[in-house]
């Protein structure tokens, strides 16, 4: 049996991501792989066992490193604010640092082969995200919803947002949109408060102090005036 060469199995590897990103899984296949690398077809299957083996264990690489960033400086014990915050910088930075592996990371979620990966965090990621949820529904900072609902709330919008920034532009017709700090702290906190259950809501906001309308009336008050929503 041959020997494994790490700097070949890196290069396979990186070469391989930067097709799939530029030319989708299509694109990828081991004999343009092979000469794209300099090597031939029988040395990529020292490493793997197939094309599907080569894609699926990028993504468990890639997923693997992501949560290693997520998890940096990261406390399961932390208020839900302080948890979201450490995580949303955390994601952000390593997406803006690995535009391709983010791009490949989204890829493998559109495609079957998200249905047949294997978990691919590890037992650490997955526990400490169990502890901050569970801390946080305890101390009633989190409604409790399907573990779905939470993560569409809670991560979703940071994600479509650093796509518009990665793309230089958000929705049709806008103007170049750049993600900054004072941005994303404002998302965040809007985030957290559609996160945050009614009640302590309620209690967290002050009382409004417009008078209550005659119940007689059916029509919607009017907008104030030159008064300009940020």
């Amino acid at each position: 049996m041959r020997a494994r060469d790490p700097q070949k199995e890196r290069a396979i590897r990186q070469k391989a991501l930067d097709t799939i990103v530029h030319h989708g899984f299509d694109g990828l296949s081991m004999q343009k792989l092979a000469k794209a690398v300099g090597v031939s077809p029988a040395t990529i299957y020292i490493y793997f066992e197939s094309r599907d083996d080569l894609i699926l264990s990028l993504y468990r690489e890639e997923t693997r490193k992501m949560a290693e960033a997520t998890l940096e400086g990261f406390d399961p014990g932390a208020s839900l604010a302080v948890g979201l915050r450490i995580q949303w910088r955390n994601r952000a930075r390593y997406c803006l640092e690995n535009p391709r592996a983010a791009h490949f990371l989204e890829q493998i979620r559109h495609s079957p082969f998200h249905a047949h990966a294997e978990p691919p965090k590890g037992r650490d990621f997955i526990e400490a995200m169990r502890a901050f949820c569970r801390g946080a529904i305890e101390r009633g900072e989190l409604v409790r919803v399907p573990v779905e609902v939470y993560w569409s709330v809670a991560f979703a919008p940071l994600y479509q947002l650093l796509k518009f920034h990665l793309h230089g532009h958000g929705l049709p017709g806008t103007p170049r949109f750049v993600l900054d700090e004072k941005l994303m702290d404002q998302t965040l906190d809007l985030v957290v408060r559609a996160l945050t259950p009614p009640a302590r809501a309620a209690r967290a906001r002050p009382a409004p102090k417009a008078h209550a309308a005659p119940r007689s009336a059916t029509r919607l008050p009017k907008p104030p005036e030159k008064k300009v929503i940020s």
